[in-house]
């Protein structure tokens, strides 16, 4: 055990189908839950995916919703419920990323539709029971329930055609969610196990992606490593990086995954000071450096985003970054002021290797 500490353990209340060729057991899983005809959701440029989805499903397809959009503004949720209701379906089954399956649990929440999710990233959202809502340029997020899938089906071969910077900077959004899980004020033996796996998945899983992409065991172990990463984020409250991530994408609607792939190693490196211990398995997965340095490195071996600027931010923004994410009290292990945030922001937006 990692700890001796009580604990409470939230359990993994998903059920997840995992394999390759697992898209078959898509009907059978619909049987399972009762359901008789979906709602598939995707986004416009899934729109090929998701027809071909619905052909599979034949019948049991009541209509095709392909106009999810990252973060989740309201808005299109709005749209998605009256397409929903005036579909006649009795379940959401959404196939993509974050920006899909945060669509079927706005909708799961505002309906009480059953879900099943089919990631094609390496996101982890499908795992938790967390939604993130753009409105008014701001996002907000909420902890229910109702907001967890029902079933979860992870395909390898679904992932085999995800294009390589799509797959680095999920890859690296997915370690956050164990990262974070390593120093949370809920953590728990079993979650830093995950998160230690995860983080090990990971490791040796995306050099060898990069390197051939086709490589189905080096995918299967990615997408292993981003279902633990779910389960991780799903079980355990999270901090300063993603309260980060979140102001970025709904103040500034800087794209998801690149955010976190770049702000990672700077959060991490910056609670590291107090935190060192809780974040070594993220050393020692990753070569033996500093937390913030060893991811800050990997990101660069893996050719991901490493600047802010590059997303089109500027200093002024990150002002108002800096101030937006003081706005509201949350937990981390490092206590910080709004100019420590500006700080940690300038070098992320620079791209400079953090200090620890």
């Amino acid at each position: 055990m990692t700890s001796t500490r009580a604990f409470v353990f939230p359990g993994i209340r998903s059920r997840v189908v995992f394999g390759a060729g697992t898209l078959s057991q898509l009907g059978a899983e619909m049987e399972r839950l009762g359901r008789k005809r979906a709602l598939l959701l995707a986004t416009p440029q899934q729109r090929s995916d998701i027809d071909a989805l619905a052909d599979r499903l034949g019948s049991a397809t009541a209509g095709v919703f392909a106009g999810a959009v990252m973060h989740t503004p309201v808005d299109v949720t709005r749209a998605a419920v009256v397409a929903y209701e005036q579909s006649g379906a009795d379940c959401v089954i959404a196939l993509g990323g974050g920006s899909s399956i945060g669509l079927g649990k706005a909708i799961a929440l505002r309906t009480g539709a059953d879900q099943i999710a089919i990631p094609t990233t390496y996101a982890g959202s499908e795992m938790t029971d967390i939604l993130g809502e753009t409105s008014g340029g701001e996002k907000s997020t909420r902890r229910d329930p109702a907001i967890l899938p029902e079933t979860v089906i992870y395909d390898v071969d679904l992932s085999l055609t995800l294009p390589k910077d799509m797959t680095v900077s999920s890859g690296l959004n997915a370690i956050a969610h164990a990262a974070e899980a390593l120093y949370a004020p809920d953590r728990n033996p079993i979650l830093s196990l995950m998160a230690a796996d995860a983080i090990g998945a990971f490791a040796n899983a995306l050099p060898a992606v990069i390197a051939n992409p086709t490589d189905e065991s080096a995918r299967a172990d990615a997408l292993y490593g981003a279902w633990l990463c779910g389960a991780t984020l799903g079980g355990a409250s999270m901090a300063l990086h993603h309260k980060l991530c979140h102001t970025l994408g709904g103040s500034f609607d800087t794209p998801h995954a690149q955010t976190h792939a770049i702000l990672l190693p700077h959060t991490i490196g910056f609670n590291a000071a107090v935190a060192a211990d809780l974040l070594a398995p993220v050393s020692l997965a990753l070569g033996g450096a500093t937390p913030g340095k060893a991811l800050h490195r990997f990101a660069v071996q893996l050719g991901a985003p490493t600047r802010l600027k590059d997303l089109g931010l500027t200093e002024p923004d990150l002002d108002q970054a800096a101030a937006i994410a003081v706005k509201n009290p949350y937990s981390n292990p490092r206590p910080f002021s709004q100019a420590d945030i500006r700080a940690l922001l300038q070098d992320a937006w620079a791209g400079t290797e953090p200090p620890l």
